[in-house]
């Protein structure tokens, strides 16, 4: 397979971040989105981007490295950069001195949910669902109760009457995922305060996992949780990272950010807890919520881009998978049901075309026959999987066509 793409340099439009690299320079690369499958597989699954981080982000980190500073990770400035953050893209600036210093999203939820939910409570998540949900809820002892989205003509929706019943039934806590993995939907103001009015009639507590929150297109509006005016909302945790926007996860650093009324739980937090992030992560996160939107805004036009072309490559070679282009994230939650490839069609593809999806069905039921497409790359590398994909899917439609033939 042939690959465009530039050596990496200055960037000086939309394109060049997500061009930045060829496919032999990403190939150099430790990370897993570039070490699980072999050389020859077009990798285009786990949520990692293939862009150069950002200017004021790597002056940063070799500033660090310069000094020997590798220590153990205080929060630092990082609560304070993250609040300004969140006034100037969100409106709303929560007070930094309740936020505590978490590893990462995932670790802040699990800490969170041992600090406001028992042993054996339900926990509601909507499905499909982020797959690390469905293996940590049960390994701290608490119950997952799936909850679907609603697929309509116009996209995946919430369902709020089938959420009221989960939190009638005896539900304790709600793990909102907003922006969602893997649809891309950002719940709107209306429905956060629907959940809301639920949550405080039904005495559940709304845990919210908002790391996608920068990466919202035109369109769509992110409201955090916690600003809205409702005693849930005051009651409510959210759990924050500059991971995804700015490609920062192996560093390790989040942030929970507690609601009005919830800084007690959130302050209880142990600081053994905190001292497992990473104190690069802790510096790169504090400069990229404070000198990095500049970077942000141009990875937005990108994705923006690569978004539709994903769609006009997809009616082009693929017209049977349905795609709903996502509101926020860089993922896109494909629909492959059409092409009769089974349960799994990452499998599929993965094994025939040469390209790794994420597979649907790892995000729970509701994902048999999808898959998650991650499109922050080159638009070329974009174009070759999804031709790689069709060319797949060609060959089994005629193997299809001969075996109905056969049978006559």
């Amino acid at each position: 397979m042939t690959d465009t793409g530039t050596t990496h340099g200055p960037v000086g439009s939309h394109t060049d971040l997500l061009a930045a690299y060829s496919l032999d320079e990403l190939r150099e690369r430790h990370s897993a989105k570039w070490r699980e499958y072999p050389p020859e597989v077009l990798p285009v699954w786990v949520a990692e981007m293939d862009t150069p981080l950002a200017e004021p982000i790597k002056a940063a980190l070799v500033e660090a490295i310069g000094r020997g500073d590798t220590g153990y990770a205080v929060a630092g400035g990082l609560p304070e950069a993250f609040a300004g953050f969140s006034a100037r893209k969100f409106g709303w600036r929560p007070d930094p001195t309740g936020i505590r210093l978490v590893p990462d999203v995932m670790a802040g939820i699990v800490e969170v949910l041992h600090l406001v939910t028992e042993p054996g409570d339900r926990v509601v998540i909507n499905t499909p669902a982020y797959p690390p949900y469905f293996y940590w809820l049960p390994r701290i002892g608490r119950q997952a109760v799936l909850n679907p989205l609603s697929l309509t003509a116009r996209g995946f929706r919430l369902d709020l009457d089938a959420l009221e019943r989960e939190f009638a039934a005896g539900a304790a806590a709600y793990l909102l995922c907003n922006p969602h993995n893997p649809t891309g939907l950002v719940f709107g103001e209306d429905d956060l305060m629907a959940v809301a009015r639920l949550a405080e009639r039904y005495g559940v507590r709304v845990v919210a996992d908002e790391i996608h929150a920068p990466l919202v297109y035109p369109g769509a509006r992110h409201v955090p949780f916690g600003s809205l005016d409702a005693p849930a909302a005051a009651r409510s945790i959210m759990l924050v990272s500059a991971s995804k926007a700015w490609n920062l996860a192996g560093l390790k650093a989040a942030l929970a950010v507690p609601g009005a009324e919830a800084r007690s739980d959130v302050t209880a937090i142990d600081v053994e807890v905190s001292e497992s992030a990473g104190l690069l992560g802790v510096i790169a996160s504090e400069v990229a919520f404070t000198a990095g939107e500049p970077w942000l805004d141009e990875l937005m036009a990108g994705l923006t881009a690569n978004r539709a072309l994903l769609g006009e490559l997809l009616a082009e070679h693929l017209p049977e998978v349905v795609y709903q282009p996502p509101q926020a994230t860089y993922l896109a939650w494909l629909d492959f049901r059409a092409l009769g490839l089974g349960d799994d069609p990452a499998e599929w593809f993965l094994r025939r075309g040469g390209v790794a999806l994420y597979p649907g069905p790892k995000f729970g039921t509701p994902g048999c026959g999808f898959a998650r497409f991650n499109f922050a790359t080159s638009p070329d590398r974009v174009s070759a999987a999804v031709r790689q994909m069709a060319a797949s899917s060609h060959r089994q439609g005629a193997r299809g066509m001969i075996r109905a033939l056969d049978a006559l």
